[in-house]
């Protein structure tokens, strides 16, 4: 905020929800650059709203909220923040990976309920991860990031992305293990635990049904960290009450902040509030990485980071 005030004149949204989109329209309609969240919908009548629009700056890596090819159409220039979350949501795909293998949050809330007579030899058994296939579905910098962190587990790792993975997209951090690229199919059949990392298109949207679902191996797992439309809910719900997959853990829903009543009542899936990238260090790297933006398209230079260029 600092940075942007020391060069433009600042309208500054304050309230806990989204901004409905009435005063978002009434906001913005003068205004030449816009910064936003993934909960703002900047749909055309918003961009029209708004004349003088040079740049819409989305603080996330998706922009499925902004209707980018409008805003090409009128010449304005949408940027995402990618990169600067890649490793902080790698590490937590990899804890929610860990917490319901382990039934750590399950675990939790029984002693919590008062719920724990001692230890037992064969109590809350979780699932191991040496020796077992890690699917990605979606190989780019964020599953490449999860599969770098693969091997420290003892997990093999495989995918059904047609994009190069011989070399990470990012130069920094460490090298990818050997990746087995198969059939979607095969993939979502044989992986013990199954990874989301694909953006939110028409064609991912609800890629995870209730036909995937049921071909899913009995004792795998699936996370998404992604967006939450691309698994169906409901589907879901009834494949972990009919014991078809043995877990999942969501930190993104369909329609957030609403969760699908079926899962809040299952014991064996972990419900995390869109936390994959809310690391202090992250989230203000986004931040300051949107404001670039900003002030380099209003200076007239090209932003590092456009969709729609």
């Amino acid at each position: 905020m600092s940075r942007l005030r020391e060069a433009c004149e600042i309208d500054l949204y304050t309230g806990d929800r989204a901004i409905a989109r009435s005063e978002l329209i009434d906001r913005v309609r003068e205004k030449q650059g816009l910064v936003c969240l993934l909960t703002d919908q900047i749909d055309r009548g918003v961009i029209d709203a708004a004349p003088s629009l040079r740049i819409i700056a989305n603080i996330a890596v998706g922009y499925n909220n902004i209707d980018v090819e409008h805003a090409r159409v009128r010449g304005i220039v949408v940027t995402n923040t990618p990169d600067v979350l890649t490793e902080a949501t790698a590490d937590f795909t990899w804890g929610l990976i860990l917490a319901i293998t382990r039934r750590i949050v399950e675990g939790d809330r029984l002693v919590r309920r008062g719920e724990w007579k001692g230890w037992a030899l064969d109590f809350m058994l979780g699932s191991e991860l040496r020796g077992k296939r890690l699917g990605i579905i979606g190989m780019g910098r964020i599953g490449q990031a999860v599969a770098a962190r693969a091997p420290a587990f003892g997990m093999a790792v495989a995918t059904s992305s047609d994009r190069p993975f011989t070399a990470r997209l990012r130069p920094e951090g460490p090298d990818l293990p050997k990746i087995a690229s198969v059939s979607f199919d095969e993939l979502i059949t044989t992986s013990h635990v199954l990874t989301i990392h694909v953006p939110l298109t028409g064609e991912t949207t609800h890629l995870i049904d209730a036909r995937v679902l049921a071909r899913m191996r009995r004792s795998a797992y699936l996370v998404n960290t992604s967006r939450g439309p691309v698994v169906d809910e409901a589907a879901l719900g009834w494949a972990l009450r009919e014991g078809l997959i043995a877990g999942a853990a969501l930190d993104v829903y369909e329609r957030e902040p609403e969760v699908h009543r079926d899962l809040l009542g299952l014991e064996n899936v972990i419900l995390a509030p869109h936390l994959a990238s809310a690391t202090i260090e992250t989230r203000t790297a986004m931040a300051d990485l949107a404001a670039t933006n900003v002030l380099r398209v209003l200076a007239g230079d090209q932003p590092l980071t456009p969709v729609n260029l």
